[in-house]
């Protein structure tokens, strides 16, 4: 989950909500590539926050009992083998951005567990196959993930209201073509601009759901669960503009 404390309580997004945004960020670039590589990315996009651990505890909140920002959690290698072995069923474009997704998350993690190395070294091995069978470079590869991180990236960036204010700048990351992109939002922080534009539109509007609950503590996650269920939903909307 992404938490963000408002005057309410607490907004909670969904992470495979934040995921579905990233898509629709990546819907509205240029196109690049095979048509059926460009919809693999953008499925890669919109799923690569799947297959989230299940709440049988206390794994959605912090000691204090507030729902838990995802940043709070350890890694989960359950979930993240879980999410390759989704992206296998949608072929080996797909696993490869999916992977690369994986190598840039978790490489960091090198060296604390056995079982974490094992998987570091599963994907990067798979890596190399899936772009050897599918005749892909390494530079074409990292174009297209590249674009993927950068959705990612802001989609994070608006789910958790990152954007400084009194009109300062922020970067997201640099995109598919090596630049260097930034936002800021000079007025309103639901109008965002991007510097450089980098959409095909010359305005672009995207949105995703948020759910608000006022209850603050909660003593497991099936008391946090059945609030969210009922909580009221609200759409966050944002226009990205030149």
């Amino acid at each position: 989950m992404i938490v963000n404390y408002t005057a309410d309580g607490w907004q909670i997004i969904y992470q495979q909500s934040h995921a579905l945004l990233a898509a629709q960020l990546a819907w509205h670039w240029h196109p690049f590539g095979p048509t059926d590589r460009w919809v693999g990315l953008i499925a890669a996009v919109a799923q690569h926050d799947d297959e989230q651990q299940r709440w049988d505890g206390h794994y959605s909140l912090t000691p204090a009992g507030a729902p838990a920002n995802f940043t709070l959690q350890e890694f989960s290698l359950e979930q993240a083998t879980g999410v390759m072995r989704a992206a296998r069923f949608q072929g080996q474009w797909r696993s490869l951005l999916t992977s690369m997704h994986m190598s840039f998350l978790y490489e960091s993690l090198r060296g604390k567990k056995k079982e974490i190395d094992a998987f570091l070294d599963e994907q990067l091995s798979q890596q190399k196959l899936w772009r050897k069978n599918l005749k892909v470079n390494k530079k074409e590869a990292q174009q297209a993930y590249d674009l993927m991180q950068w959705c990612d990236r802001l989609s994070l960036i608006l789910c958790r209201q990152e954007i400084p204010d009194m009109g300062r700048t922020l970067e997201i990351s640099k995109g598919p073509d090596g630049q260097r992109y930034e936002v800021v939002a000079p007025r309103d922080p639901a109008q965002v601009q991007v510097t450089p534009w980098p959409f095909a539109a010359k305005q672009v509007e995207v949105s995703i759901e948020a759910r608000t609950l006022r209850q603050l503590q909660f003593r497991d996650d099936e008391e946090l669960a059945a609030a969210l269920r009922e909580a009221p939903v609200e759409t966050l909307r944002w226009q990205l503009y030149k």
